[in-house]
C-alpha cells in the first residue's frame, strides 16, 4: 500500500539527524521521554479502543492485518502500541517543561502522528491523539482557560476537530487539501462552513485548499487574514502545533510549492502569542528531504534565530483568496476582527514612501523608474532612492509601501484596531516590500500602549532577515552602567541585529526596557481577549486597504484585484533546496 510506502522510520531519522547536523540539537534542551498512561491517553479516548490497542503487542502478522483493516489508512506492528505511548508521552513532557517555564518552547518529533485519530478509531497512520491529548491535559493539570491548535498539516486533522467542536476553551485551525471532499479524507466537515457546534460555535476553522500548488504567498495571506486576527482576539495560554510538513515543497502528499523556510515564518508569527509557550508536535511529511529541512527551519525560529527572507512571495492565487473569504465569511459573526468582511473594512495606517538614509554605493541597485523620485511630501520633503530598502515604522505607524505616498497623523483609537491593522496591512505590506532593514521609531507621547509596542517589535523581526534598528526619543534615561555611557541623553538610538546585549538601569517604566527585551527575543505580554474595534477605525483601514490593493497583492482577501483566472504554481527542483 502507497502509505506503508511513505510512513516510514526514516522520518524521524533524518530530522533528527539534520538538527545534529546544522548544530542546532547542541542548542537545545533534550527531554527524557516517557510512555503515556493509560489515564493520559482515557482524555481522549475511550477505553474500548484502549484496550484493542493494547492486545496488538501480541498479536499475529494476520491478526495485525485484519485488525488494520477495521480502520481507515492504518497499519499496525507489534512495537506500534509501545510507539503510539511514547509519542503521546513525548508530547505531555513537552506541555510540562513549557508550561512550568522549564523551557521556553519546544519541538516533539514524534512517530506515529496523532491528528487523525478519533475517539474511539485509528486513522490516517495515527493511533493515538497525541495533540488533543496534549491540549487536554494542558487543561486538566494546568487548569488552562484557552488552548490554540494549529495544525498545517495538509490533510484536515478530523480527529481533532471531532474532540473539540464543542469546547469554546480550544481553538481548532487547520490549513488542509480539499479539492471540493474529492481529497482525503473526503468529509464534508472539512470544508469551511463546519465552524463547530454548540458552545464550540466558532471555535473550529477549516481553511480547504481546494487546488494543489499553493505556495508561501498562500500560506502567509491564510495567517495574515484569518488566523492570526483570530489568535489575537482569542488570547491562548498555550499554543499546540499539530507540525505536519507534507504541505511543503515536493511532498506526495501534498503537491504543494511552498518551501522550507515559510515554516520559520509561520513559527515566528505564533511565538508572541500565549506568553511564547509554543510546543509543537510532529505530524507528517513525507518527503524526506523537505521534511528535515522543514523541521530545521521550524526549530531554528524556536531558538529565537532570525528568519530567513521568504521565497518567491507573490499574489496569492485565486483559488486561495476564494477560501480566504470563504472563512472569513462563515467567522463574522463570532469573531469581532472578522466583523466586517463582507464589507471588507479592514485597516488605518497609512504608508510613507521611504528609503534608508546613506550615501549611495556603488553597489546599490538601480531602483526602478517610479521609485527614483518621489517629489514632496506635505509640500516639503523630497525623498530619493538611497540604496537597501527600509520599513519604517514611526509613533504611530508610517510604512514605505514603495509605490504610494500617504502620510499618518494619528493611529488606531484603541488595542483592537491597532492589532487589526497590523495583521491586516503592516505584515502583509512588510512581506511583499521584502525589506533590508526594519526601521521602528517611538517618539514621547506615543499613544501606542507598551504591550502593543511590544508586540508590534516582536512580530516585525520576521522581516529583514532580524534586521532591526529601533530609534526611541525618552525625556531622561540614566545609562550609566554602560561603559560607553556617563550621562543621560535626550534620546537613545538602539541598533538592534538580534545579538547586542544592554544593561539598562532606572528605564523600567520606559518604553525602553520593553523594547530590549523583545528585541533580545522575550515574547511580549498578552494583550487579553479583545473586542471589536471602533467603527471608525475599521471604516478607515478598509478605505486606505482598497486604495493599496492595485499595487499591494497580499492585502488581498477577496480576490477583489486578482488577475483572471489562477497563478500557475512555481515549479521548483526539491533537490536544489539548501
Amino acid at each position: 500500500l502507497f502509505f506503508a510506502l511513505v510512513e516510514v522510520p526514516e522520518r524521524l531519522t533524518v530530522s533528527y539527524e539534520a538538527l545534529v547536523r546544522s548544530g542546532l540539537a547542541d542548542h537545545c534542551v533534550s527531554i527524557p521521554v516517557r510512555e503515556a498512561t493509560e489515564e493520559e491517553i482515557l482524555l481522549i479516548h475511550s477505553e474500548e479502543y484502549l484496550e484493542k490497542v493494547k492486545k496488538t503487542p501480541h498479536m499475529s502478522v494476520q491478526e495485525l492485518k485484519d485488525f488494520a483493516l477495521q480502520f481507515n489508512a492504518v497499519y499496525f506492528h507489534p512495537n506500534s502500541y509501545h510507539c503510539a505511548k511514547l509519542a503521546v508521552g513525548a508530547a505531555l513532557q513537552l506541555v510540562d517543561h513549557v508550561l512550568m517555564g522549564k523551557v521556553r518552547n519546544g519541538m516533539a518529533l514524534v512517530r506515529p502522528p496523532g491528528h487523525h485519530s478519533m475517539r474511539d478509531a485509528a486513522c490516517g497512520f495515527c493511533t493515538f491523539n497525541n495533540v488533543a491529548i496534549a491540549a487536554q491535559y494542558a487543561k486538566q493539570k494546568y487548569g488552562l482557560k484557552r488552548v490554540l491548535i494549529v495544525d498545517w498539516d495538509i490533510h484536515h486533522g478530523q480527529g481533532v476537530q471531532y474532540c473539540f467542536e464543542d469546547d469554546p476553551s480550544v481553538l481548532y485551525f487547520s490549513w488542509h487539501r480539499y479539492e471540493h471532499s474529492i481529497f482525503w479524507p473526503h468529509l464534508p466537515e472539512s470544508d469551511y462552513d463546519a465552524v463547530g457546534k454548540d458552545k464550540g460555535v466558532g471555535f473550529n476553522i477549516n481553511v480547504p485548499w481546494n487546488k494543489v500548488g499553493m505556495t508561501n504567498s498562500d500560506f502567509l495571506s491564510v495567517f495574515c487574514h484569518v488566523l492570526l486576527p483570530v489568535a489575537y482576539e482569542f488570547c491562548p495560554e498555550l499554543v499546540l502545533v499539530s507540525a505536519g510538513y507534507d504541505s511543503g515543497i515536493g511532498d506526495p502528499e501534498g503537491e504543494m510549492c511552498a518551501t522550507p523556510d515559510i515554516f520559520a515564518h509561520l513559527t515566528h508569527l505564533l511565538m508572541n502569542l500565549a506568553g511564547g509557550k509554543v510546543c509543537a508536535v510532529l505530524e507528517g511529511g513525507y518527503n524526506l528531504t523537505s521534511l528535515s529541512q522543514s523541521v530545521c527551519q521550524t526549530v531554528q525560529t524556536l531558538l529565537g534565530d532570525p528568519n530567513p527572507r521568504p521565497e518567491n512571495l507573490r499574489s496569492p492565487c485565486q483559488s486561495a483568496l476564494e477560501s480566504i473569504h470563504c472563512v472569513r465569511w462563515a467567522h463574522r459573526r463570532y469573531w469581532s476582527c472578522l466583523g466586517h468582511a463582507v464589507l471588507n473594512h479592514v485597516t488605518c495606517f497609512f504608508c510613507l514612501f521611504f528609503q534608508l538614509i546613506c550615501p549611495p554605493s556603488k553597489s546599490a541597485p538601480s531602483p526602478p523608474d517610479h521609485q527614483k523620485k518621489r517629489g514632496k511630501a506635505h509640500g516639503k520633503t523630497k525623498w530619493r532612492w538611497f540604496g537597501p530598502r527600509v520599513f519604517l515604522i514611526l509613533k504611530n505607524i508610517c510604512l514605505h509601501a514603495g509605490k504610494t505616498v500617504v502620510f499618518v497623523p494619528q493611529g488606531c483609537a484603541d488595542v483592537s484596531g491597532v492589532i487589526q491593522a497590523v495583521f491586516g496591512l503592516l505584515l502583509p505590506l512588510g512581506y511583499e516590500f521584502d525589506p533590508s532593514l526594519v526601521l521602528l521609531v517611538r517618539m514621547p507621547g506615543s499613544e501606542v500602549s507598551d504591550g502593543v509596542w511590544q508586540q508590534l517589535t516582536g512580530l516585525l523581526q520576521c522581516l529583514a532577515q532580524g534586521h532591526v534598528l529601533v530609534l526611541i526619543q525618552v525625556k531622561r534615561l540614566n545609562l550609566a552602567s554602560c561603559s560607553s555611557c556617563s550621562s543621560a541623553y535626550s534620546q537613545l538610538v538602539i541598533c538592534v541585529l538580534l545579538s547586542f546585549r544592554f544593561d539598562f538601569q532606572e528605564c523600567e517604566k520606559s518604553c525602553v526596557s520593553p523594547t530590549a527585551c523583545s528585541l533580545l527575543g522575550e515574547p511580549a505580554p498578552p494583550l487579553g481577549q479583545l473586542q471589536a474595534p471602533l467603527p471608525q477605525d475599521v471604516e478607515d483601514m478598509e478605505r486606505l486597504r482598497r486604495k493599496l490593493l492595485a499595487d499591494w497583492t497580499l492585502l488581498q482577501t477577496t480576490g477583489e484585484h486578482t488577475a483572471s483566472g489562477s497563478i500557475p504554481a512555481t515549479s521548483i527542483n526539491i533537490e536544489s533546496i539548501d
